[in-house]
């Protein structure tokens, strides 16, 4: 581990990753670098349990609470901006740090992304406008009329990725997934890498997640989805469909009581993990994981060596 130059931390929500980045940060002259497809945003800053001031005054935070909530976000976008800030910190010297618990962000930064073609303006306001026009199952419907083996990968109510392949196949007579069997490149410098994902006891995770949807609440969660709603932004877009938005939205509505509200919350943020924890598994079998107690001996390990 001695010519560490990049840290890559993952882990499911509310493992205790902003935290370990911090203090390793602190230490050995590290630059935290979101990899949170949520944290993202602007507009949501308490409900994402995006760092708040007094953690991002402890060490450098970047790509963190910069795109609009009107904007839809991917990971074509994350990679470009990943590249350009470990540009700059190799200038600085200090070692990245990214942290988060979107595993495609992470998959990109060690894969690249898949060339994809250009879409013509014509074809990419054809079906930008046909989107506006009928639902979402009836657009993923002609999906699996026209190109099965996209459709088979894609959720029916995912209106965005749905577009986006039509597009692609209009503009290229190729399905998507041709494209994605394209290998692309890593984004992150040659040099060896720490790759972990935090793993404590799904009770300990349960546990912390009721914990900090309290204070979540206690510290102006609902005031916040009440100005995103203010926004009257389409219910499609990424931000949206962030944990907790919807309940919350629900109870600010008087169509549900706050208690019930964060028991949805709790309830959707129990099946996310199970989620995380899945796609983790299968996509980095081959990454360190560590429980709660072994994170805390591996900080000081990467402390010692590194500095």
């Amino acid at each position: 581990m001695a010519n560490i130059k990049t840290i890559l931390i993952a882990g499911p929500t509310a493992s205790g990753k902003s935290q370990l980045a911090i203090d390793l940060a602190m230490q050995i002259d590290g630059v935290i670098i979101n990899a949170d497809s949520m944290q993202v945003y602007k507009n949501l800053s308490i409900l994402t349990a995006r760092p708040q001031l007094n953690e991002l005054s402890m060490a450098p935070h970047l790509l963190y609470g910069f795109v609009p909530g009107e904007q839809a976000y991917s990971v074509g976008r994350f990679v470009e901006d990943a590249h350009n800030v470990i540009a700059k910190s190799a200038v600085s010297g200090q070692i990245p740090i990214f942290v988060g618990g979107t595993g495609l962000y992470f998959k990109a930064l060690l894969n690249g992304l898949s060339p994809t073609p250009q879409i013509p303006l014509h074809i990419r306001h054809y079906w930008r406008t046909k989107a506006r026009q009928i639902t979402s199952r009836k657009l993923y419907e002609t999906l699996c009329n026209r190109d099965y083996e996209m459709a088979r990968r894609l959720q029916p109510s995912d209106r965005q990725r749905i577009v986006r392949a039509l597009e692609v196949l209009d503009a290229t007579g190729k399905s998507l997934a041709y494209w994605q069997q394209i290998p692309g490149a890593s984004v992150l410098p040659c040099a060896p890498k720490l790759q972990i994902v935090l793993n404590p006891e799904r009770k300990i995770l349960n546990h912390n997640c009721e914990v900090r949807l309290k204070k979540m609440i206690a510290h102006g969660a609902i005031e916040e989805v009440e100005t995103l709603s203010s926004m009257k932004l389409n219910m499609e877009m990424p931000i949206m469909r962030a944990l907790g938005v919807q309940p919350l939205l629900a109870h600010l509505q008087d169509r549900i009581n706050l208690q019930d509200a964060i028991e949805t919350t709790q309830a959707e943020t129990r099946r996310y993990i199970k989620r995380q924890l899945t796609w983790f598994r299968k996509n980095m079998s081959t990454w360190s994981w560590v429980s709660e107690q072994q994170s805390k001996l591996l900080r000081d390990d990467i402390i010692r060596i590194v500095r």
